[in-house]
């Protein structure tokens, strides 16, 4: 039976009962005592907008495979899914739209508020091509990425050897499993994503 196309904004990511695995890519002054110690060293930039992204290949496609300058290093962060709930919860998107926001005013109110921004991109296939359907940022700012570095993080991995072997090999199969994330209306609503 062929793979069904999913929703056009669906999020996608690894996930347990009570974890989500998110990626960013980093530079090994961060990425390597970052994996060492589960937790960010103070060389992480608390004061920007930090991303994260639950599809594995479009951070492929964002970091060129671990090859981009300051991304020679992948990891796959897991977090409590109350954390992330709560980050979607408070997620406004980048981008007006008028299937979600009452006006372009109401939007950069909420915009200039949340500290959780979220904006949809093609996804991408083991050979970077873009898909049809969008794979979710989230962006992480003031009060966000506070939680997410001191709350949320339960475990740190790298896997940029993982990140090296799919871009030697194009063997979808060694991919980790990404499914259909459960999302509230409420939440779905405000991100123009698929329930579920």
């Amino acid at each position: 039976m062929p793979d069904e196309i999913p929703p056009v904004r669906q999020i996608r990511a690894a996930h347990t009962a009570g974890t989500v695995t998110v990626y960013q890519a980093f530079g090994p002054e961060i990425a390597g005592p970052a994996a060492a110690d589960g937790r960010f060293p103070a060389a992480f930039k608390r004061d920007r907008m930090t991303w994260v992204k639950p599809s594995f290949l479009w951070l492929m496609h964002r970091s060129d495979w671990a090859r981009g300058a300051g991304q020679e290093r992948v990891l796959a962060l897991e977090i409590s899914r109350a954390g992330f709930d709560w980050a979607l919860g408070q997620g406004v998107l980048s981008a007006y739209t008028g299937r979600v926001h009452a006006s372009k005013d109401d939007w950069k109110r909420e915009l200039r508020r949340s500290p959780v921004r979220v904006q949809w991109d093609p996804e991408r296939d083991v050979r970077l091509r873009p898909l049809a359907w969008r794979a979710v940022q989230i962006g992480l700012r003031g009060e966000a990425v506070r939680r997410y570095a001191d709350e949320w993080i339960s475990r740190i991995t790298d896997v940029t050897a993982l990140a090296e072997e799919v871009r030697r090999t194009g063997d979808s199969g060694l991919l980790p499993v990404e499914l259909p994330y459960p999302l509230d209306a409420s939440a779905a609503a405000r991100l123009g994503a698929a329930a579920g």
